[in-house]
């Protein structure tokens, strides 16, 4: 071969190698991305082309799918799409995915890699391939129980209801909602809808999962905390010990009173009584006499300070440090810089209930794959020990005092033993606005095991002001959470 050709040949050869490193960088390094890529519409026709698994409550679907025209062949739909949607989140073809509905999409379209050879043998015997199921801990009668109560209130809420030893999510309700069917396609109206249930669009953000995002200030539900604190650092031992409160209490470093709502007992009150008729004045020098650190300890064990995962992320509830004395003080009866989300409110009312063990919250009982073997189980994990069991068993005591003879009496349930603790939080600059209803509970049974704990707030701008309370307006909708729960079991 002359030296022309030789030339040629070895650049022809160059270019030839060039060309199947391209290929195999394309086929083996780049295919992942290229496969995902959000501009490739072939990723999109493929996730359309099969039925999605369903969300399960209680062994039924709350989800299915439909037929359309055009390139997706399928599309989702919910069943009482609205009140499972804190749950579900939504798919849709036009705007993504959000909360269980994005976190589980690999076990739900199928492509999960643990499902890999049920894939395998589907293609090998010609059947569709189909997603698999996501088996949850919900509770649909406490589920209906919370959302058709908030929705008679008709004003912003969440509920959380939990079981307090095993941390399971019985409830998570929120309103305002949406149907997540309504935009689950790629039409025109789905657009429409998609516009309107944005927050610029529709101050009422039905699209907000109040459960687990919105941090509202708990109000005097946050004193359990605080009796907490003061039982587990021995600043009092007995619930009908007289607590060192003078009456007017002024804050350490000011010269302001922290005032107490109306005429109630609350000078040297003991803490079953203070508990009882919620003075500020007690539980406020609690905080300020065990210091911002200890509170702070005792409320980090409870969950605050840190995103829960559910799996679905929670906000962090939030309890200050570096505060002085009289910020602790306010921070002690749920105010100032203190907020939480009713998953965390919910979290320590079960603790308490749970004779002082919180378990961690989860809402995925069980993954399934189509032929319904379970690939993976989710097992109750204990996350921390706010109180001792002598200690929480003391609490419980004085939170059922507060259901009995207390503000919590909106709770009770005949044959059955609640514990509660009502709030009412201030809102808005120098307490201007209508302030947020709240109520956490918990129902014993006669063996002593406790079924279901529950979070309530309620946020009603329309309400006359003095009409609002957590006895009032939060406390109803605990109970029916309750009553439908215990109804399941018996």
């Amino acid at each position: 071969m002359n030296k022309p050709l030789r030339r040629i040949a070895i650049f022809c050869g160059l270019l030839v190698l060039t060309l199947l490193i391209r290929d195999n960088w394309l086929q083996y390094v780049k295919a992942d991305e290229l496969r995902t890529d959000e501009h490739n519409r072939r990723v999109a026709i493929e996730r359309y082309a099969s039925p999605r698994g369903d969300i399960i409550v209680g062994g039924d679907p709350i989800t299915g799918h439909a037929t359309t025209s055009g390139d997706f062949k399928y599309k989702r739909t919910y069943k009482d799409g609205a009140m499972w949607a804190p749950v579900t989140g939504f798919v849709s073809q036009a705007f993504g995915a959000n909360q269980l509905e994005s976190i589980e999409d690999g076990i739900l379209t199928g492509n999960d890699d643990r499902l890999f050879f049920r894939n395998t043998l589907d293609m090998l015997t010609g059947e569709r391939k189909e997603g698999g199921n996501v088996v949850t801990t919900l509770n649909a009668a406490a589920q209906k129980a919370a959302y058709e109560g908030l929705k008679r209130q008709g004003a912003k809420g969440a509920v959380v209801a939990l079981e307090p030893s095993t941390g399971k999510i019985l409830s998570l309700a929120s309103y305002p909602s949406y149907d997540p069917s309504t935009i689950a396609g790629d039409g025109a109206s789905d657009a429409k809808a998609w516009k309107n249930l944005q927050k610029k669009n529709n101050p009422d953000d039905p699209m907000l999962n109040r459960a687990l995002r919105e941090v509202y200030p708990p109000g005097s539900t946050f004193k359990v905390v605080t009796a907490a604190a003061a039982l587990e650092n021995g600043l009092y031992t007995d619930p009908e010990e007289k607590t060192d409160t003078p009456l007017p209490w002024v804050m350490p470093g000011t010269t302001t009173e922290l005032k107490n709502e109306g005429n109630i007992p609350c000078k040297n009150a003991s803490l079953r009584e203070a508990l009882r008729v919620s003075c500020n004045t007690v539980f406020g020098k609690i905080g300020s006499d065990l210091g911002n650190d200890k509170m702070l300890e005792t409320a980090k064990k409870f969950g605050f300070t840190e995103e829960q995962f559910t799996p679905i992320r929670s906000s962090a509830s939030v309890f200050s440090d570096d505060m002085n004395e009289s910020q602790t003080a306010l921070s002690s009866i749920g105010q100032f810089n203190t907020a939480a989300t009713p998953l965390q409110m919910a979290m320590v009312a079960s603790a308490v209930a749970n004779n002082g063990t919180l378990m961690k919250p989860y809402m995925v009982d069980e993954l399934q794959a189509r032929n319904l073997d379970t690939i993976e189980k989710t097992d109750p994990e204990e996350m921390s020990k706010p109180l001792s069991p002598d200690n929480a068993q003391v609490l419980q005591s004085m939170m059922e005092t507060v259901v009995e003879k207390g503000t919590g009496s909106n709770a009770k349930i005949p044959g059955i033993t609640v514990g509660g603790k009502t709030g009412t939080a201030q809102h808005g600059v120098e307490n201007s606005e209508n302030p947020y209803a709240w109520f956490i509970s918990y129902a014993k049974l006669d063996d002593g095991s406790s079924p279901v704990a529950v979070a309530v707030v309620i946020e009603d701008d329309n309400a006359v002001r003095d009409d609002i309370s957590g006895g009032g307006l939060a406390a109803p909708i605990a109970k029916q959470v309750m009553e439908a729960v215990i109804g399941n079991r018996e």
